[in-house]
């Protein structure tokens, strides 16, 4: 049996390509530094995962592959060793070279897209709830398709993977793969799809991209990975996407489009954000000749996924309050969810939970974010989340959620901070009232929050 080990395995992207391996019959191992239900779950199948510092021993010498999250540094032990220990396994094809092979994720999950027929959603907002809605069009359109997700659909028993058939299908000579391709760190460069959906792009990232112009760039660059017979399916209202793409080798979709009321009626999960994804999905269905009644019936069954508007009720002295969970940690995406929200739950008070993700991103975008928040009726801020290995100590000093609370403030709104995310909970049972909706936001662990609640 085949052995890979995956270092920062609790990632999104890199443990639903442990699922992959783990479903074609590879032993799975694995190490990160913190536990968390990605890691449990991981755990409940047979992944045998190291918690905590890296350290060399967690390194099966006998694994022939090692793959690393891209947050992982080039100083860690585990992959430092990965590169020169020689495996003990005299029979592996490792041994045959003399060393372990370590690749990246983005590097493993490109090689994947070279043996499938690959859909890679890009953009800057909306790839997970757009690679969903394709990949529920292509189950009920019998093409049986293998996706990597960036978040857990209920359709696939709650889990950020699903394995499809490996046989190739008549008319595409090779299996489906539907995959979020992530623009961090240019990763998308190593992936070689087949249709590139490209949902909007807005400046992001600013901890490895200089500017617009270096994403946009970067963009164009992945989208010539496109062959010949290749589509891109790109949204007509992004400006910025209209810069970089020749319109005669592209299948568009817009608001504007006929389908985007029939759309709105139909989804049951809210905002024009979601219509747009959508109109995406069903141009991508288009494209491969998937008849409109199967796209449409497999869109309006689409309930959503976790921490995507995810929504539950919950109680206080036996009065109900509406609690959304979602992943919006960018002032775009804030300004979407809080819009949904108000045309999904007219006239009732909007609590906005908000974790600020990364200090990098909330200080590059600290005007932005200081402006997102519009449309709640109260605000509660906690402590950044600071990502490891991607954040500059001088930045460390120089923003945080408090100073963002004072400048929310200013603008007449309603701000609370509570430095400890932990104590959230009990602050809001003081205060929430019957029929209030609180939106809890962010990227980082403030999903935690939600069991307390």
């Amino acid at each position: 049996m085949k052995k890979v080990h995956f270092i920062g395995i609790g990632g999104i992207g890199v443990s639903a390509l442990a699922r992959f391996y783990l479903k074609n019959g590879w032993e799975v191992s694995g190490s990160d530094l913190e536990s968390s239900e990605t890691i449990t779950a991981l755990e409940k199948l047979g992944v045998k995962i190291f918690v905590g510092k890296h350290k060399v021993k967690n390194l099966n010498p006998q694994a022939d592959l090692v793959i690393y999250s891209p947050a992982i540094k080039s100083d860690n032990p585990e992959l430092l060793k990965a590169k020169s220990y020689p495996s003990a396994s005299s029979g592996s094809r490792a041994a045959s070279r003399g060393k372990l092979e370590a690749i990246s994720y983005p590097q493993a999950l490109g090689q994947l897209t070279k043996k499938y027929f690959t859909i890679a959603v890009s953009g800057t907002h909306g790839k997970s709830t757009t690679v969903a809605m394709i990949s529920l069009i292509l189950i009920k359109a019998g093409l049986d398709p293998t996706v990597i997700l960036g978040t857990k659909l209920k359709e696939f028993g709650n889990s950020n993977f699903r394995m499809g058939s490996k046989l190739p299908t008549t008319k595409y000579k090779l299996p489906f793969l539907v995959i979020e391709a992530d623009e961090w760190g240019a990763s998308f460069l190593y992936f070689w799809p087949k249709i590139i959906v490209l949902t909007n792009i807005e400046k992001e990232h600013l901890d490895y991209y200089k500017n617009l112009n270096h994403i946009l760039k970067t963009y164009k660059k992945y989208i010539s990975h496109l062959p010949k017979t290749g589509v891109l399916i790109a949204n007509r209202d992004d400006q910025n996407i209209k810069k970089i793409i020749r319109k005669e080798k592209t299948s568009f979709y817009s608001l504007s489009d006929t389908e985007a009321k029939k759309l709105k009626n139909i989804l049951e999960v809210p905002g024009v954000h979601n219509i747009s994804n959508a109109q995406s999905a069903l141009t991508t269905a288009r494209v491969l000749k998937i008849p409109d009644r199967i796209s449409f019936k497999a869109l309006s069954e689409y309930k959503g996924a976790w921490r995507r508007f995810e929504i539950f009720t919950k109680y206080l002295a036996a009065r109900p309050y509406t609690l959304i969970s979602d992943y919006a940690h960018h002032p775009t995406e804030i300004k979407a969810t809080l819009q949904a929200a108000r045309e999904k739950f007219k006239g009732r008070k909007i609590w906005a939970v908000f974790q600020p993700h990364q200090y990098q991103r909330t200080y590059y975008f600290f005007k932005d974010f200081v402006r997102a928040f519009d449309l709640a009726d109260e605000i509660i801020l906690t402590e950044i989340y600071q990502v490891t290995g991607r954040e500059e100590r001088k930045i460390l000093r120089k923003v945080s959620a408090r100073k963002l609370a004072v400048d929310i403030r200013k603008r007449r709104k309603k701000v609370h901070f509570v430095k400890d995310f932990e104590k959230i909970p009990k602050f809001i049972k003081t205060r929430v009232k019957g029929k209030d909706v609180v939106l809890v936001m962010g990227a980082g662990d403030i999903y935690k929050i939600i069991d307390f609640l």
